[in-house]
């Protein structure tokens, strides 16, 4: 891991939560957790290599243990896909609920983690994802 890849503080399951909290505007911690675990196992099987390493790292205990814990996928989502596939995981919601709850939680992570590792993560993953980690995706259409 390099020193670029993980900011010098370190980051708390309550501020990630807090983050998360604030940026998909839930009413209680609770649900904010909820969604954090179930966004962030979905993440887990699609990052891979030094990559995921480098995100469990960065991440709280509690949430790193949900990154490491996941089988890597053998074929990795579209961004589309992937929210459906959150919208499917949680009881009662839909695409537009599962795009909030995604970007809520993957939107807060470029601060908290650093720009470089999301860069990272970002490559390994098909177009789209860039928007869901509240980047624009200015890279060529496929």
């Amino acid at each position: 891991m390099t020193a670029m890849t993980v900011p010098t503080d370190t980051l708390t399951t309550n501020r990630l939560l807090d983050a998360v909290q604030e940026s998909g505007q839930y009413p209680t911690r609770a649900e904010a957790e909820r969604v954090t675990r179930v966004v962030l196992s979905a993440l887990g099987a699609h990052v891979t290599g030094d990559e995921r390493v480098d995100l469990a790292r960065a991440l709280p205990e509690e949430a790193a243990r949900l990154i490491a814990s996941q089988i890597p996928v053998t074929q990795r989502l579209t961004a589309a896909e992937f929210v459906d596939s959150i919208a499917a995981r949680a009881e009662g919601a839909t695409p537009a609920t599962a795009r909030w709850d995604v970007s809520s939680v993957l939107g807060v992570l470029p601060p908290l983690i650093g720009d470089d590792l999301v860069t990272r993560i970002l490559a390994q993953l098909p177009p789209g994802y860039a928007l869901l980690f509240g980047r624009a995706d200015l890279g060529p259409m496929a």
